[in-house]
């Protein structure tokens, strides 16, 4: 099992030392064998997770632009992108120029969006929930099309028209595509059409068995092979921040043998360099050896 970290939290320090804390961070995080690096795409902090609206949040692609260069190795991705944020046009033109630029480590991170009060607050249409996953499936084809350098015709969807899809230059290699969410009619029958990666969040084994369960069945109805699309999933990592790295070994061990490639850590209120080190980085070779 591989591990990857989740950089959602500014606050550790003041604004003028946090391009450095985040430099050290993620060259820690490279150096003690991490696979993934990500950032949140918020335009605030999470106040459905307990955090004040004002706490500090960076935008995303700018962030993972400048990780990209202070960095060799790690995939660099975000955790997710809402589909209402930027048209997706753009959107494939941002993650073709991270990939160059990273030397082929982008991932597109992708959901449906459901932070109602930052669109409202920043003028940001927000439209219905069904209409979002009508704009997330036809954002997946764009991107896809834009990214095939065979194909650079118009896009004449519902939602989205694009006269020409011209992506110059294209990615160094097509970026892969995670569909964050777990939801079971809509989200996971994306994953099985469009998706390289899904993203879960920690729950129990057996709820994990039952969405990789639905996954298979919407891979089946698509004709997809269900091992080609690798499964990633969030945990707090409660029992390494109390410095319980076997307990940790342990409760993941479950999930290596239920197929989940990667588990990716969210940060404690601490420095996150110092978290990277003292709590993320012990248990990267343990993680490792799951399954051999």
């Amino acid at each position: 099992m591989r591990v990857g970290v989740h950089l959602y939290r500014f606050d550790s320090v003041e604004p003028g030392a946090l391009r450095q804390e985040l430099a050290d961070a993620t060259r820690a995080a490279e150096d003690s064998g991490v696979a993934w690096v990500s950032v949140m795409d918020h335009y605030f902090q999470m106040i459905a997770a307990g955090f004040p609206a004002d706490d500090p949040m960076l935008e995303a692609y700018t962030t993972l632009g400048y990780l990209a260069g202070v960095t060799s190795e790690v995939q660099l991705g975000v955790l997710v992108t809402g589909v209402t944020y930027r048209h997706p046009g753009l959107l494939a033109k941002i993650h073709a120029t991270l990939d160059v630029l990273s030397g082929g480590r982008a991932t597109l991170g992708i959901g449906a969006a459901w932070y109602e009060e930052e669109h409202r607050a920043m003028g940001v249409p927000y439209p219905p929930l069904s209409e979002r996953f009508e704009r997330l499936e036809e954002t997946l084809q764009i991107c896809r099309q834009m990214w095939d350098p065979a194909d650079d015709g118009p896009y004449d969807g519902t939602h989205y028209q694009l006269a020409q899809t011209l992506c110059s230059p294209q990615p160094l290699t097509r970026p892969e595509i995670l569909i964050g969410g777990s939801g079971e009619r809509k989200t996971l029958r994306l994953v099985a059409q469009y998706g390289d990666a899904c993203n879960l969040f920690t729950s129990t084994p057996d709820e994990v068995a039952h969405k990789l369960d639905v996954l298979r069945g919407h891979c089946a109805d698509v004709g997809r092979d269900p091992a080609e699309i690798r499964v990633t999933m969030l945990s707090r990592g409660e029992r390494l921040l109390a410095g319980d790295v076997d307990g940790f070994v342990e409760e993941m061990r479950a999930y290596d043998a239920l197929g989940v490639e990667s588990v990716i850590l969210t940060p404690a209120d601490t420095s996150l360099t110092a978290w990277v080190k003292d709590a993320v980085a012990p248990a990267v070779p343990r993680l490792a050896e799951l399954g051999s």
